[in-house]
């Protein structure tokens, strides 16, 4: 059911480069789909939401203003928790919010030897949408993942945005928005609800930034409206690679896999081991658990799909494998991860040690669970209090500043052939490179 791997033998090179390979593009018809609907919000606002959470969400809404789910109902629906999920709700909101802070960014500044002020100014941004998948599961963390930054960063306003099929709606989605202080909160999805907080419209207002998954038409969205506003990322199906030296249990190693795959079918499950006998034991495990699994069909699926089992020499071929997968979350699952987390260069989150479960990160853990997929750790970073500020740069020239740089600036101005730059950059001082 899951393949199995060694790295060190012919042909693997083929079965890994199968093994990282992404999405190759969108489909055609599904971009014109968002395309469509995207200048179909433009051009008729409120009336194509209607017509499109209608159609989508089989709901027979009659006026805009019923997409809006009112305040005093967040806060009902916290309250009609069972005791023990708000407690537990309450409990992730602290931790996350916790961590948060030490990520909080602040201005500063410093007069240079001219005398010029140079600095940078730190400002949260005005307006951030926070878009809540609906479909295959309800996701209150991802409410909590998404706002809490928003909120620890100074955000103004928060507007989140969630589908309701055939009117129904998550107590712990609407109560985790009300946990984590969203402002305003509306019943729309898909391609619609991001081109509606891109754009705006009588009822949604336009946010200046837009996070959180989605399916393929949400993520095609973002993509396209990307520039009329910010955005997290493009968020892939998810991913999991553990590392482990063949110590840990594996039964805990087949619930680690099982818990990324279970997502959905294209995600990825990969564990990656020195240790042959281990494999084949956490194999063993994967069959004889996945018949007790809820989700066992989209497990298994994605097992066959994406998952595999690598043999690998040791340690560190097995750091060279995830530094090459760059995965969105990383276990090592061995003895003292130490060592090994000084060779990974590439992951969203790692988690450390044989009693750190990937599944804790998703829910409680502090930091965000909204990582980087499809490869691009390499590049990007983890959701976070920076994503919802902004950096100004500040200069203000002394006289003197302003005649030394003015001499610099107007020397570089000229080998640019930029003479109004230049003429600019010299006219507060009689001679360049002169102080006044």
């Amino acid at each position: 059911m899951i393949r199995r791997l060694d790295a060190n033998a012919a042909g693997f090179e083929d079965a890994f480069a199968a093994l990282r390979a992404a999405d190759a593009g969108s489909d055609p018809e599904l971009v014109r789909g968002v395309t469509a609907i995207i200048a179909d919000v433009r051009a008729r606002g409120d009336a194509a939401l209607l017509e499109y959470t209608n159609r989508f969400d089989r709901r027979s809404v009659t006026e805009a203003a019923l997409l809006e789910v009112p305040a005093t109902e967040l806060a009902a629906a916290r309250n009609r928790l069972p005791r023990r999920l708000r407690e537990a709700l309450e409990a992730a909101a602290r931790r996350i919010e916790s961590y948060h802070q030490r990520q909080r960014q602040e201005s500063w500044e410093y007069l240079d030897e001219h005398g010029t002020l140079l600095g940078q100014r730190i400002t949260p941004i005005d307006r951030a949408g926070v878009y809540v998948p609906g479909g295959k599961a309800s996701y209150p963390s991802s409410v909590l993942m998404n706002c809490l930054p928003a909120r620890v960063a100074g955000v103004g306003e928060l507007v989140m945005t969630v589908p309701a099929a055939g009117g129904e709606l998550s107590d712990a989605v609407l109560a985790a928005a009300h946990i984590a202080g969203v402002d305003r909160v509306f019943t729309v999805g898909g391609a619609q609800a991001i081109a509606a907080l891109a754009y705006g419209t009588t009822c949604i207002p336009q946010v200046d930034k837009i996070v959180g998954p989605g399916n393929a038409w949400v993520a095609e969205a973002k993509r396209q409206v990307f520039g009329q506003v910010g955005i997290d990322m493009i968020a892939g199906p998810s991913e999991i690679v553990v590392v482990c030296d063949g110590g840990t249990d594996p039964r805990w190693i087949a619930l680690d896999l099982f818990s990324q795959a279970e997502h959905d079918e294209a995600a990825q499950a990969v564990l990656i081991s020195p240790d042959s006998a281990f494999l084949d034991k956490v194999a063993d495990a994967i069959e004889r658990l996945l018949p007790t699994m809820d989700r066992r069909a989209i497990i298994g699926q994605s097992l066959a799909g994406r998952g595999a089992l690598v043999q690998v020499r040791d340690l560190e071929q097995a750091a060279e494998l995830c530094n090459r997968l760059a995965p969105e979350h990383l276990e090592l699952s061995v003895e003292d991860p130490g060592p090994l987390l000084a060779r990974i260069r590439h992951a969203g989150a790692v988690f450390l040690g044989r009693h750190t479960a990937e599944a804790i990160g998703d829910y409680c853990a502090g930091p965000s669970h909204v990582l980087p997929t499809s490869g691009t750790a390499r590049f990007s970073s983890p959701l976070g209090v920076a994503d919802f500020q902004k950096r100004t740069s500040l200069i203000g020239c002394s006289p003197r500043g302003a005649a030394v740089l003015g001499a610099i600036a107007h020397e570089l101005a000229l080998a640019e052939g930029l003479q109004a730059h230049a003429e600019s950059a010299a006219a507060r001082h009689d001679r360049p490179g002169e102080s006044s």
